[in-house]
């Protein structure tokens, strides 16, 4: 099987000659990851962990990065381009540094017209043309576009509006919440349409995002999914199908509850699986939903692959190709590695998945 195949038959329920993996991780570890093997390319590196899938993406031509005066950053794509307006600064930690928000454009907007006064991301700003030589560059490869800020509303708009604000106004249907999500929708959506259109067929899995559990429960309640996400998600999923691609959602947490709907509204794949979250298992997910969902992602970068013996990481992995036997599993970490991870943890990951290459 090349990795397409392996891919799209463990999709599929079909079977596998070994497990498909993704690999993600924060740019430290990939560092130094690239360096173990003697290797210079992200492309190179995935390769060496047998990382079955590869990113299809338009090319963006929208306004640049901009460092302010008091030495704030305003992103741009493919490293914040929703929130619109927001400013970070990075904020260091053992290993590397993370963007930290500290100005939200929105925060404090109680009308919803005033909104206009803002320039929202146009999907006008990317570049299409290449979609299609991207998809049949990587042939060999079950070639996915998107990333989990595509759709994304929790977590963005807490970004220009504040997270109390936010939540506040899905529990109360704010009216500039609704517009907020509705401005962001229309964008993401007839973006990754563009995308499916330019690439002809051949891109297999789209993939967007929304967490919406934390640690221990649902971060809000399945009435306001029901009511503001879900009909946004039927759509664009809807929209995903009918050119022949899977959908892929990303969202971390406690979200047991909401993949009955989801499923529903069409989801195909769930990445990541939080195992270490509450009612996450792993076991009695496969068991409830394993007929009609997917997953991407699990082993647990909280617990196992951070804080375990190499031993600990080759049993989570050998009780994954137990449950998945047949398919319906992408093996990789639950989230990006973090840099503390040791490094004979994440090789033995991908050696007993058998997709390491030296």
């Amino acid at each position: 099987m090349n990795h397409r195949e392996r891919v799209l038959s463990a999709l599929n329920r079909e079977g596998f000659d070994r497990i498909p993996v993704r690999h993600e991780a924060e740019p430290a570890v990939n560092t130094q990851l690239m360096a173990f093997f003697g290797v210079s390319e992200q492309s190179s590196l995935l390769d060496c962990l047998g990382d079955d899938l590869r990113s299809v993406q338009p090319i963006y031509h929208g306004p640049k990065s901009r460092l302010h005066p008091d030495g704030t950053i305003e992103f741009g794509w493919p490293t914040r381009l929703w929130p619109v307006g927001a400013r970070y600064k990075y904020v260091e930690v053992p290993g590397g540094a993370y963007a930290e928000v500290v100005y939200r454009p929105f925060e404090g907007i109680t009308d919803p017209d005033q909104l206009a006064d803002f320039a929202f991301p146009s999907p006008d700003w990317f570049d299409y043309s290449t979609i299609k030589s991207q998809c049949q560059h990587w042939g060999e490869y079950a070639r996915f576009h998107g990333r989990a800020g595509i759709m994304d509303f929790i977590n963005s708009l807490s970004q220009v509006r504040g997270m109390e604000d936010v939540l506040v106004g899905i529990a109360t249907e704010d009216p500039v919440l609704l517009k907020l999500m509705d401005i962001k929708f229309k964008f993401h959506y007839e973006m990754v349409e563009r995308v499916l259109q330019a690439a002809d067929g051949m891109i297999d899995i789209v993939y967007c995002g929304e967490d919406l559990g934390t640690q221990n429960a649902p971060i809000i309640s399945l009435r306001s999914f029901d009511r503001l996400f879900a009909p946004k998600y039927g759509a664009f999923f809807d929209m995903v199908h009918r050119y022949g691609a899977k959908t892929m959602m990303h969202s971390c947490g406690a979200v047991r509850p909401f993949l009955p709907r989801l499923i529903e509204l069409g989801l195909d794949i769930l990445q990541v699986v939080q195992v270490s979250a509450a009612n996450m298992d792993l076991r009695e997910l496969q068991q409830e939903f394993g007929s009609k969902l997917s997953f991407c992602s699990s082993m647990c970068v909280q617990t196992t692959l951070i804080d375990g013996t190499v031993q600990d990481v080759e049993r989570e992995v050998q009780l994954r190709l137990e449950l998945f036997r047949n398919g319906g599993l992408i093996l990789g970490p639950s989230h990006a590695i973090q840099p503390s991870t040791p490094l004979a943890n994440i090789l033995a990951m991908y050696r007993a998945a058998g997709s390491l290459s030296y």
